[in-house]
């Protein structure tokens, strides 16, 4: 129940979970992971049915110095669970606390909210601390290999100087864009984008990293692929096939009719300007303000509301749910609030520290521009996007139906083939 993180793990993230899992390929293609060690979901069903932890855990513990303790399960669930960091002494008690909260109300809502099994459990992982705060030369952030809103192909993502990461992904502090890197640190710069590369090529697919450089010392902590929003992954896979990583009716495959849906994406026409933050989750809401996620909640039985914070934490996630958008007054991309409204299909604005509203004002939010405007100034129409069109394009090519029809049911039609 208790295996090594090495290249040679030989175990699928049904049973080592998608963070083990995804270690396992970073070191495999010789990228820089702390050394550690993970405890895997059948120890967690173990716990959960009858409290039995698992032996050897402080043996195995004893070649590592403080450790951090996190959660791990198949599917990804951000922030949900506990994290335990700079474990000096107490591991079973950490193991035994990030293994009780998969039953937290916050875990169960967000498992709720996106058909995730309950019964499936959480693996943990235990590895060495690396210490984004040690000096000058050190940091954390949360790399995306392309632009997660728009799919474009640049590096982007958020990083903080002199910061551990749970100070990234909280939006407890005002992150700076992850080009910040190229200028401060740039040996370090380099090799996060040629690890950005790389893993693209495994992967097939864009992908994100969380990353802690320690006294200029780069060290990846974890990897996904995806993380997009539906208007990027049409972009990201006609960019693919384009690049050869894919070839087309993968392309076409990799887009359901649902996701194409929602990839068409208002904006909001020009009106009483509020405020400007960065757009972190395409689309546009308007609502009532509502200023804690109770309220939300309550709000949202008259009416739309968008949910204002100064951040978001898992504890929120029950206004998260209810609210129609979602704004935050610090935090960037790869904050807490920006990957659970993507994950949500949120309209989400964050940063936007200069905005002061009495709860019940009814604003309006472009979660592309970061735009937030006073009442309902009304939208334009979805802007003709030429990713789409050659996606369809491709998909009518498979199906060889060329009849007149929407794109959704061009793309079920193609798909029907594959």
């Amino acid at each position: 129940m208790i295996h090594p993180l090495e290249p040679g793990l030989d175990k699928t993230a049904d049973a080592i979970g998608g963070k083990a899992a995804g270690l396992v390929t970073l070191m495999r293609l010789g990228l820089p992971v702390p050394p550690g060690f993970v405890v895997d979901v059948d120890a967690c069903r173990a716990f959960l049915r009858d409290g039995t932890m698992p032996t050897g855990l402080e043996e195995t513990r004893a070649a590592l110095d403080a450790v951090s303790v996190r959660s791990g399960a198949a599917v990804s669930m951000p922030g949900m669970m506990t994290t335990v960091l700079d474990v000096r002494g107490p591991i079973s008690p950490a193991v035994r606390d990030v293994f009780a909260s998969w039953n937290t109300p916050r875990a169960r809502t967000y498992r709720t909210l996106n058909a995730i099994p309950h019964d499936l459990g959480t693996a943990v992982v235990v590895q060495a601390m690396v210490y984004g705060d040690r000096d000058p030369h050190s940091g954390s952030g949360v790399a995306f290999s392309r632009d997660p809103t728009t799919g474009a192909r640049d590096p982007y993502g958020d990083v903080l100087f002199g910061h551990r990461g749970d100070d990234v992904v909280s939006g407890r502090s005002a992150t700076l864009p992850l080009a910040a890197l190229e200028d401060r640190e740039p040996a370090t710069w380099a090799e996060l984008t040629d690890a950005l590369v790389r893993l693209e090529k495994h992967f097939a697919d864009a992908c994100h990293v969380e990353f802690t450089v320690e006294s200029g010392r780069l060290w990846l902590l974890q990897v996904r692929p995806g993380g997009l929003t539906a208007r990027a992954a049409v972009r990201v896979a006609v960019d693919l096939a384009d690049e050869g990583l894919i070839d087309r009716r993968e392309a076409v495959r990799r887009i359901s009719p649902q996701l194409l849906r929602s990839a068409a994406v208002p904006r909001m026409l020009a009106g009483d300007r509020l405020a400007l933050g960065r757009g972190a989750s395409p689309g546009v809401a308007t609502g009532r303000v509502a200023l804690t996620a109770d309220r939300a909640v309550r709000l949202a039985a008259d009416g739309p509301v968008i949910l204002v914070r100064p951040e978001t934490s898992p504890l929120d996630l029950h206004g998260l749910a209810a609210a129609t958008g979602i704004v935050t007054h610090r935090g960037g991309l790869a904050s807490h609030a920006a990957v659970v409204a993507r994950s949500l299909g949120r309209p989400a604005v964050v940063g936007a520290a200069d905005l002061r509203l009495p709860e019940g004002t009814v604003i309006t939010i472009d979660g592309t521009s970061g735009e937030i405007a006073r009442g309902n100034p009304g939208l334009t129409p979805a802007v003709a996007d030429p990713h789409l069109h050659r996606l369809l394009a491709w998909a009518d090519d498979i199906s060889g139906d060329r009849s007149p029809r929407g794109g959704e049911e061009r793309l079920a039609a193609a798909r029907g083939t594959l």
